[in-house]
């Protein structure tokens, strides 16, 4: 595989590659042809990867998480979330050093620079609502679709390419609307997969939802890049004493589903809350309606990754709209 470059610096100042066939490879090319990798040491990187810590010759430590080579996507498209989050420059995300194959370990890898956290500054939850915020805010268009596709339309919402949600394919067609978006990309094909568990009786209550979507669902004043997976799990606390953001299943889309994803497993403090409305106001009545349905997604997610425990927190939310 031919390597390709994209315009987000790694460490060594270079743009980075996805295409590296080792990870010799890639240690060798970013901090010179001198530096080894010393040693792997497994630390906790989620349910689906492998991840270490990777201690190099020159004293240097990186990042990798690794999963098998058919999964090589899993990474390539994560690198692309990552490098879009950076792209804004509001809030801490990890460098990305290369992502690759690396056939003698029989393994796929994304490369990061290691994030050493250090202590939270006293007003870590306000700074993080307010970069948060920036971020929505920011110009995104470019990620949806090339310029030259927006151009025959008004392209506002979706991804340059598909990319996952945990170990499910996501789609990210662009979309003028961002209900069409949020049903044809978000909602069907978490049902479709999910049709097994609900049955026909929900079945058809979910297809009177998709019907009815633009009924409950607004149309955003202004498209947001989403960080698309923003759990706790998925924040850690930077070098800087801030909030950094990790893992992306990154798409542009209404703020809303990222801010009901900080809620879904448990809420974030209120002042992170508060904190976010001083940058952007939060319409907290008109969120509170929409918010389940933008818990259905991820809860579609892990019933169809996990099994039945979902079910009924899936069912109690399509029988409540539809």
């Amino acid at each position: 595989m031919e390597k390709m470059h994209y315009s987000d610096k790694n460490l060594s100042g270079k743009s980075f590659s996805d295409g590296y066939h080792s990870m010799e490879e890639m240690v060798r090319d970013i901090f010179g042809e001198e530096t080894r990798l010393e040693r792997m040491d497994s630390v906790y990187g989620g349910d689906i990867n492998d991840a270490y810590r990777v201690n190099l010759s020159n004293g240097e430590h990186i990042f990798v998480k690794t999963n098998s080579i058919r999964n090589r996507a899993f990474f390539r498209t994560e690198a692309r979330g990552l490098s879009a989050l950076r792209a804004s420059g509001k809030i801490g995300v990890p460098k990305i050093l290369g992502t690759g194959t690396d056939e003698g370990r029989g393994v796929s890898f994304l490369a990061l620079e290691y994030i050493d956290s250090a202590p939270r500054i006293d007003t870590y939850w306000e700074t993080f609502g307010h970069e948060l915020a920036e971020l929505h805010r920011a110009e995104c268009l470019p990620f949806v679709a090339s310029e030259e596709k927006r151009g025959k339309c008004d392209l506002r919402y979706g991804f340059a390419e598909d990319n996952f949600i945990g170990a499910t394919p996501q789609k990210n067609s662009p979309k003028e609307k961002w209900t069409d978006f949020y049903r044809e990309c978000r909602l069907l094909p978490q049902l479709e997969r999910a049709e097994h568990y609900l049955g026909a009786e929900l079945m058809k209550r979910a297809d009177s939802l998709l019907e009815h979507l633009d009924s409950y669902l607004r149309e955003p004043e202004f498209p947001s890049l989403l960080h698309g997976d923003l759990w706790s799990g998925n924040m850690m606390c930077g070098p800087d004493g801030r909030a950094w953001i990790i893992d992306p299943a990154a798409y542009v889309g209404d703020y809303e589903a990222d801010l009901a994803m900080t809620q879904l497993f448990g809420s974030l403090p209120e002042r992170f809350y508060a904190a976010y409305s001083e940058v952007s106001p939060i319409d907290r009545k008109g969120y509170l309606e929409r918010k389940k349905l933008y818990d259905l997604y991820h809860l579609l997610n892990h019933l169809n990754l996990f099994g039945r425990s979902y079910l009924s927190s899936v069912a109690g939310i399509i029988r409540e709209y539809a």
